[in-house]
């Protein structure tokens, strides 16, 4: 049975140039699919213009309301939603966001089944999608460029500024860096991101022994994990599936790290009840030697103390006086230089585009033909045609009920 899928229109402000298929996939999506017709809603900020589109084949146009599925990237706005269609987007309100429930609400009212691109998960849970790799590559060269900014030593330019990853890279080349110990949290893909861009850059890895007890003539890091900087109340050897499901008997570790890095890299996943990496007491203690943050995560007022408001591809620094603990200016003396961008991916929208169409073409598309035979589509959709949300995600209920 033939499916028209449409590339919609992004709406929301600031403006996001990511599309989830390239003309490029598309072209290629219809060739391995022949009863998929993708058509492309006009737009004059997508990073790839409509008239690649229609050399790819697709059609362009005004009115997509004839397509049976919507793939976007960010929340569709609740007034340009169509009744009765399948809706691909992250809607940001598996976690019960309160700014986006009106959103949700509309969705149920319309009758629309949504798939929440975060949704789209193995049996096991793990993701099949999303953007992280760009965020950690993205960050992590943001936080480079606010090293130069902070010690007046070189300076790179805006990733948005330039074309691709690869020019990204390029202007890495360029730069010098001092003898300085960096840490890099996490295991995902914000992580492995943020670890290609160290990589790039030919800094040394070290244990986390050599990292705490020496010090180095070139730049160095520490790729650490939850049991890294996590430890059992009692005493007692951690487990790390013990942590990720019930994290209530350990403390934070982080503080050893705290006192021999010069910058810190977030590519970690936090959970709810989750120890703190570091707090705004910790930060205050003399020995804390961190002097620049790149928070990928940006968990506002959560375990990083020092990301107390996520920043601005526009304006991406900024500072966190740990005395006062107030923002200051990014290079203000004794301030902590924070880099807590939100949308860290929308900076390399060419790139994000192309590796997010790979894996959707990958791990979604066939389920629309194969009968959905490894249950992808059941698993992420999150309410149905009929009005109503699926048993998988009735625990919103409450949150679109208004009652939390």
């Amino acid at each position: 049975m033939p499916i028209t899928f449409a590339l919609i229109k992004e709406r929301k402000n600031p403006p996001d140039r990511r599309v989830v298929f390239s003309p490029q996939a598309c072209h290629e999506a219809m060739e391995a699919f022949p009863e998929a017709n993708i058509i492309a809603e006009h737009s004059d900020i997508r990073v790839f213009p409509d008239q690649a589109y229609q050399v790819a084949g697709v059609l362009v146009k005004e009115d997509v309301s004839e397509a049976d599925v919507m793939l976007g990237v960010k929340e569709v706005p609740p007034s340009a939603l169509i009744p009765n269609k399948k809706y691909f987007f992250f809607s940001h309100t598996i976690k019960k966001q309160p700014y986006n429930r009106g959103l949700l609400q509309e969705i149920l009212k319309k009758k629309i089944e949504l798939y929440d691109h975060e949704t789209i998960v193995k049996a096991n849970g793990g993701r099949l999608i999303g953007f992280g790799r760009y965020a950690g590559l993205v960050g992590a060269y943001n936080g480079f460029r606010a090293l130069g900014f902070r010690q007046q030593t070189f300076m790179l330019p805006k990733a948005e500024n330039l074309p691709d990853l690869r020019a990204m890279k390029q202007a890495l080349n360029e730069i010098t860096l001092p003898a300085l110990k960096i840490v890099l949290t996490g295991s995902g893909k914000v992580a492995k991101g943020a670890k290609e861009i160290l990589e790039h850059l030919k800094i040394k890895r070290v244990s986390v022994d050599e990292f705490l007890n020496n010090e180095f003539e070139t730049p160095v890091y520490c790729h650490i994990d939850v049991l890294d900087y996590n430890k059992r109340s009692d005493g007692t050897p951690g487990n790390r599936k013990e942590f990720y499901k019930d994290p209530s008997g350990y403390e934070s570790n982080f503080m050893r790290f705290a006192k021999a890095g010069d910058m810190l890299i977030t590519g970690h996943f936090y959970g709810e009840g989750a120890p703190y990496l570091f707090t705004r007491e910790d930060a205050k203690d003399p020995e804390f030697n961190f002097k620049l943050v790149a928070d990928i995560t940006c968990d506002i007022d959560g375990p990083i103390a020092s990301t107390v408001r996520p920043s601005t591809i526009s304006d991406p620094f900024y500072g966190y006086d740990p005395i006062t603990e107030k923002e200051t200016t990014f290079d203000a003396p004794g301030a902590i230089t924070v880099m807590a961008v939100d949308n860290l991916p929308c900076e390399l929208p060419k790139d994000a585009s192309e590796g997010f169409g790979e894996m959707f073409m990958d791990a979604v598309l066939p389920a629309f033909f194969n009968n959905d035979k490894d249950g992808i589509l059941k698993r992420a959709r999150m309410t149905t045609a009929e009005g109503t949300l699926t048993d998988r995600f009735s625990y919103l209920q409450d949150y679109i009920d208004g009652n939390e």
